[in-house]
């Protein structure tokens, strides 16, 4: 008797589902992408208790006739692509044909369809297929997923809590708001409505529905291209960051995708403007020809592979580098009104979860007329006129030995005297390193290092890096090294520490091992070691020439960490401290 036999397709298709539907936030996903490729211009998504006992997905789209709306159901049903060569030249969101026959097969689904004739009305449980009249409906299509995952129990006890699947539902319609800023988005949950956009192809608004003003007013616009590659959207101010990786958002012709190396591309290109372990909040929107990625590398589609990607990356570095450059980015300490206008976000208090919602009547009008005035400035092209970056600062005094007081006619600005310092060390050393003209010191008492075995063998076979910064070293007995002059950028009076702190980093060198990343965390560690130290005192002639030094940096803002070198406070947000500015 045979052992093997075809599986019968209800158990397929649930078999299917746990690739396609791992969560609430998947039927969205699914639902809104088919919402999106029959060219709705309005979708609504309606959640009860955060989609875990329903979800409807109201789109005004082309609608089914009575044939299709039955057919959609069936596996590996779709009218995106035909045969083999459509796969290589991909344009809608959908394609596999999965996600409605996994979506059906776990849950219960009534769908509501109409062309502009006769609609539809097709109801589904578990899979079955129950009902399939004509119904009176308007054009577009309506469809109701409700008890997800109640015949796979297993599946059920794994769900997250109510607060995670809203947060996922939430941030795949934010992603997908700003993939589409021409369609007008709704979401709604319990009747409390989270995200309203209003289609006007305005990514800026769209930003500023999600993140709010105070994040709004300090993106930048980005904009450039290449051969292969059309990349615009907008980027944070390095003041502006957070702690994880959810704020960098990248679409790629209209879909919204998570490849890692771009998003350590955008990250790496925030060096020393921000801490190493903050992430900007950024949105590109990538243009390619559908023949240079690959989509259908996983069910889901959120990764996709790209041809020429080491010319993407070079293309979206350089973008960010030249907007950053273009700007004076001293942090402003804000002065906040005592009741500051409340954008759309949600609250959580665990257990449950409370939602707060922008009552758009409550807005004033010169609130309305400042976000507009928001978006043309940030839109208004990069003015890459040659300026002094960093404003002329007149010190006056000292606090705590750390914080050098400035003034001008702007405002009053505090310099942190050591992140200024080690920015100054910083660049001089790193162009020491870059342009190395050999001028050495000789050691009164040489250096004596002794290594274990491994570490003895990886230094021997990069020792080239440390003669070529001009160190003498010589072998000296076993698995030891004598080092007798080095170069004269190291920090006086700190030499023997220094040198062993460069020989470690040396024998801990990584397999893909990068000069310019060596040099880079060398220089950083150099200029700590070299910097004044807080509270210790300066003369103001010595903080006069700490300023002119800092002038001359390409990057006068931050220490070679991403802490910032100075932040300021204009006379308009001290008037408002100390209530002298009549509001």
């Amino acid at each position: 008797m045979a052992k093997i036999h075809v599986m019968d397709e209800i158990l397929a298709n649930k078999i299917a589902a746990g690739e396609v539907v791992e969560k609430c936030a998947s039927v969205v996903k699914e639902l809104v992408e088919n919402s999106i490729d029959a060219g709705s211009t309005e979708i609504k998504v309606e959640l009860k208790e955060a989609g875990t006992k329903e979800i409807k997905v109201v789109d005004n789209g082309i609608g089914m006739d009575k044939e299709d709306a039955v057919t959609a159901f069936a596996r590996h049903a779709t009218s995106k692509i035909i045969d083999e060569d459509d796969l290589f030249n991909i344009t809608t969101l959908g394609f596999r044909g999965e996600a409605l026959a996994s979506i059906a097969s776990v849950s219960k689904v009534v769908l509501l369809t109409s062309t502009g004739n006769v609609g539809t009305k097709v109801v589904i449980n578990g899979g079955k297929l129950e009902e399939n009249v004509p119904f009176e409906t308007i054009k577009g299509t309506s469809i109701t997923v409700s008890d997800l995952f109640y015949n796979t129990p297993a599946r059920l006890k794994h769900m997250k809590s109510l607060y995670t699947e809203l947060a996922n539902i939430v941030d795949y319609m934010n992603k997908i708001a700003l993939s589409h800023t021409d369609i007008r988005f709704t979401l709604i949950n319990n009747g409390n409505v989270l995200l309203k956009t209003d289609g006007s192809s305005n990514m800026l608004k769209v930003i500023h529905s999600i993140f709010g003003y105070d994040v709004t007013k300090k993106m930048l616009a980005l904009k450039g291209e290449n051969d292969d590659y059309i990349v615009e959207g907008y980027t944070s101010l390095p003041e502006v960051h957070r702690s994880n990786k959810n704020g960098i958002i990248t679409l790629v012709n209209g879909r919204v995708v998570h490849n890692t190396q771009i998003i350590r591309t955008i990250n790496d290109s925030y060096h020393s403007y921000k801490p190493d372990n903050r992430y900007p909040i950024t949105i590109l929107n990538i243009t390619v020809d559908p023949h240079i990625i690959d989509v259908n590398i996983h069910p889901t589609k959120m990764d996709i592979k790209f041809s020429k990607i080491e010319e993407l990356c070079l293309l979206i570095t350089n973008i960010i580098h030249d907007v950053i450059s273009t700007k004076t980015l001293i942090p402003e300490i804000e002065v906040k009104d005592e009741e500051p206008l409340v954008n759309s976000d949600i609250v959580y208090e665990k257990p449950k979860y409370v939602e707060q919602t922008l009552d758009l009547s409550r807005v004033e009008e010169k609130e309305e007329a400042k976000v507009e005035t928001l978006f043309k400035e940030i839109d208004e092209p990069i003015k890459l006129e040659i300026r002094e970056r960093l404003p002329e600062l007149y010190p006056i005094g000292l606090v705590h030995g750390t914080y050098i007081i400035c003034e001008n006619e702007i405002g009053m600005y505090l310099i942190d005297q050591h992140a200024a310092k080690e920015r100054i060390n910083y660049e001089k050393v790193l162009n020491a390193l870059a342009n190395p003209v050999h001028e050495v010191t000789s050691l009164l008492f040489p250096v004596t290092i002794e290594l274990s075995n491994n570490e003895y063998i990886v230094l021997k076979q990069n020792m080239n890096i440390l003669t070529d910064m001009g160190f003498k070293i010589e072998e000296f007995g076993i698995n030891s090294i004598i080092v007798k002059e080095h170069p004269t950028w190291l920090p006086v009076g700190n030499e023997d520490l220094a040198i062993r702190k460069v020989v470690e980093m040396v024998v801990n060198l990584e397999h893909n091992f990068k000069l310019e990343r060596f040099r880079d965390s060398l220089a950083a560690l150099m200029a700590c070691k070299m910097s004044i130290k807080a509270n210790t005192m300066i003369t103001k002639e010595e903080m006069e020439h700490l300023i002119d030094d800092l002038r001359q940096c390409n990057n006068p803002f931050n220490c070679p960490h991403g802490r910032p070198t100075l932040v300021k406070f204009t006379n308009y947000d001290l008037e408002k401290l100390f209530k002298r500015s009549g509001f």
